[in-house]
């Protein structure tokens, strides 16, 4: 049994194809689009279907639309529309004013929104590119798949705990908003998903992370991340103001009051602008509120709940430094976040959760990497480069041969395997670098253009986590931070944050054969089992996908090698 998951409501687009409980395709369309989060400027909606990312899962699993046997959509648009609920499909106006709102539409979208989503069975079936009519193409059959549309934090929810390592758990989903909730709590139980509590609009964590975002110059729904490194060069200066506005009431709910930012803080900073101490302690005072309010969280979910393990999803959940807050200080013995955890995430907890309840059983897939993605193999990487005309020559050791480059200082573009599915580039299509030197992460931000405040993060081999990061055990996805050691702080001090932590990805060879013996060679050389490891991408664009945006990120950045397959490119080389 075939089921295709889709998201396609907010942000980052994404399809999941999961077979019989197997994860076997996951991708966001930014990867084949070069539109990163998706966000595609008016007029082109930013809800259109991921058909880049659907056709990938297809091509990946062999298969046709029509060998679907059913399609997951994470939002149920019929919880907005009132007595129209009951209707499959619905009109879909030419311009939101065609149609005014009525009044029983319990949603802040104007019905344009609404009518696209109700009707993405139909786009599915005769909106596909001409270019992908080969793989979407029916040839006149009648459909053969089931269509189901999820609710958005359900489908967070199955995300999380489906592919989780847990038998059962409390699960917590944190994001800007669903149709209506905006943080829910559930117990997992096999293939239940009891909600225990929910907290709907306007409230919302998640939207007010993304307000001081944007009133801090920078993109929301994008850059949050940005705001959480911002916080550690701050003080706690306006704790009192956020606590005004994040009001925890009883049993998991709270409210936030209007955040009026430019009234309590003054006016906003303008994008690229200056930064000001006052920015820096206001992204340290929301980080504090936020990781109070969620411990708080944990505690009385941990006792509504009676488990001792904690499954996170949701767009909060990617926020590092609040989950280890909640791991090192709450209730929970062990945490678990799903590497997808914003919205791509919810196109594999469609899929996962129609195939269990169609199965009747949860299944044994367990998510222990992210590399979920595209492809490419040896012979089409050569050909690609033999195409180009470009100096590139073979490898008879990549790990020994790339090792010898980072010791050099260089810093080298790392394409190797299937693209990792959410966020972090977790060494697949990484900018790889040595840590030995403090000079390194401003060289690296000047790269990647990125801002000077922003750090870098470390792999490690998982056997020696332990040795320089302070009780780090396994952590694949560089969703925690921890401590650097203090005894070892010295050595790796690219990757040392100003707050003395670092966002950790440990790795074992199972999980990434290429990248575990890069890091061994490194070791051998130098003593220091640790590399600094980034996204392969530069300022506005995503995670390269293919040899030629390898190939097109090394020659448009001052990247010194790139090692792609069993091949190295060297700038200035004959």
């Amino acid at each position: 049994m075939y089921t295709l998951g889709i998201n396609a409501a907010y942000h980052d687009p994404a399809a999941c194809l999961v077979r019989d409980g197997e994860v076997i395709a996951a991708a966001e369309d930014e990867r084949f689009t070069h539109i990163k989060h998706g966000k595609r400027p008016v007029p082109f909606s930013t809800w259109e279907l991921p058909f880049h990312a659907i056709e990938y899962c297809l091509c990946e699993a062999d298969i046709r639309l029509a060998d679907v046997d059913h399609v997951a959509y994470s939002y149920d648009p019929y919880m907005l529309l009132g007595s129209r609920s009951t209707q499959r499909e619905i009109s879909l106006p030419l311009e939101p004013s065609a149609h005014p709102v009525p009044e029983e539409w319990e949603a802040a979208w104007d019905p344009l929104f609404l009518c696209s989503i109700a009707n993405a069975p139909r786009h599915l079936r005769d909106g596909a590119p001409h270019h992908l009519a080969a793989r979407f193409c029916l040839n006149g059959q009648p459909e053969q798949h089931r269509w189901h549309f999820v609710k958005h934090h359900l489908a967070h929810a199955a995300s999380a705990y489906l592919p989780s390592p847990f038998k059962t758990a409390a699960v917590m989903m944190l994001d800007g908003r669903g149709e209506k909730a905006t943080t829910t709590y559930a117990i997992g139980q096999e293939v239940e998903l009891t909600t225990l509590g929910q907290v709907n609009m306007p409230h919302s964590l998640g939207l007010l992370y993304e307000y001081v975002t944007s009133y801090l110059g920078f993109l929301h729904s994008s850059d949050e991340y940005k705001v959480m490194a911002l916080a550690s060069y701050g003080r706690p200066e306006f704790v009192r103001e956020f606590r005004d506005i994040v009001r925890l009431t009883e049993n998991g709910n709270y409210t936030i009051e209007s955040p009026r930012l430019e009234e309590r803080f003054g006016p906003a900073r303008q994008r690229g602008g200056p930064l000001e101490q006052r920015h820096f302690d206001i992204a340290h005072s929301l980080q504090k509120v936020l990781e109070e309010t969620v411990l708080e969280i944990a505690d009385w979910l941990h006792q509504a709940s009676g488990e001792s393990d904690l499954c996170m999803a949701g767009g909060v959940a990617l926020n590092c430094v609040m989950n280890a807050r909640v791991r090192d200080r709450g209730p929970f013995k062990r945490v678990w976040v799903q590497p997808a955890a914003g919205d791509a995430g919810t196109a594999l907890g469609a899929a996962m959760w129609i195939d269990a309840q169609e199965r009747g059983g949860r299944s044994g897939y367990r998510m222990d990497h992210a590399f979920l993605g595209p492809e490419f193999s040896e012979n089409e990487i050569e050909q690609f480069l033999a195409w180009s005309k470009l100096p590139y020559r073979r490898c008879e050791n990549v790990a020994e041969e790339a090792a010898a480059l980072l010791v050099e200082d260089k810093v080298i573009g790392w394409f190797q395997g299937r693209i990792e599915f959410g966020p972090r580039a977790l060494g697949a299509r990484s900018i790889i670098a040595s840590p030995l030197h403090a000079s390194m992460q401003a060289k690296l931000n000047e790269i990647k253009d990125r801002e000077d405040f922003r750090p870098v993060a470390p792999v490690v081999l998982e056997e020696e986590a332990g040795k320089w990061f302070c009780s780090c055990g396994v952590s694949p996805f560089m969703l925690f931070v921890f401590d650097v050691e203090p005894d070892k702080a010295e050595r790796i001090p690219a990757v040392r944050h100003v707050d003395g932590t670092a966002r950790v990805q440990t790795i074992n060879r199972e999980q990434n054969p290429a990248y575990y013996d890069l890091l061994k060679a490194f070791q051998r050389r130098t003593g220091v089992p640790v590399l600094v490891n980034t996204s392969f991408n530069t300022r506005g664009e995503p995670i390269v996908c293919t040899p030629r945006d390898a190939v097109e990120s090394f020659w448009t950045s001052p990247l010194d090698a790139l090692v792609i397959g069993p091949f190295i490119l060297e700038k200035g080389a004959a």
